[in-house]
């Protein structure tokens, strides 16, 4: 059974930092691309980031870039996102998510990644 379980989130003022994590079980890890994404009320939903573990491969779109860092420790089959600065616009639901094709986990595909996370809230108060 394949199982992306994150790390849970939390409420931090703007400014603030925290770090999430996403487990992965059930696939075999370095053939995916694990993402994140987010979704705030009445928004559409927003890749943020991902990460190829096998080449270490990463993209982050202009709107958290020098912000947002992924990172992947291959030998527990996680990838962790470091969100730094945050701000009350980045409020909202982060997933993480798997595809074996890059452009579909990074969010840069109309198609959505084949295996999500069950998501975790993310509140940035100003």
């Amino acid at each position: 059974e394949v199982q992306l379980v994150e790390s849970a989130g939390g409420l931090v003022q703007a400014g603030g930092s925290l770090r999430l994590s996403c487990t992965a079980s059930g696939f075999t890890f370095d053939e995916y691309t694990i993402g994140w994404f987010r979704q705030a009320p009445g928004k559409e939903r927003e890749g943020v980031s991902c990460i190829n573990p096998r080449d270490g491969a990463i993209y982050y779109p202009d709107s958290v870039k020098g912000r947002f860092t992924i990172s992947s420790d291959n030998a527990k089959n996680t990838v962790f996102l470091q969100l730094d600065s945050l701000q009350p616009e980045d409020t909202a639901v982060y997933h993480c998510a798997a595809d074996q094709f890059w452009k579909i986990a990074c969010g840069r595909s109309s198609l959505s990644p084949n295996y999500w996370g069950q998501g975790t809230q993310v509140t940035v108060s100003s």
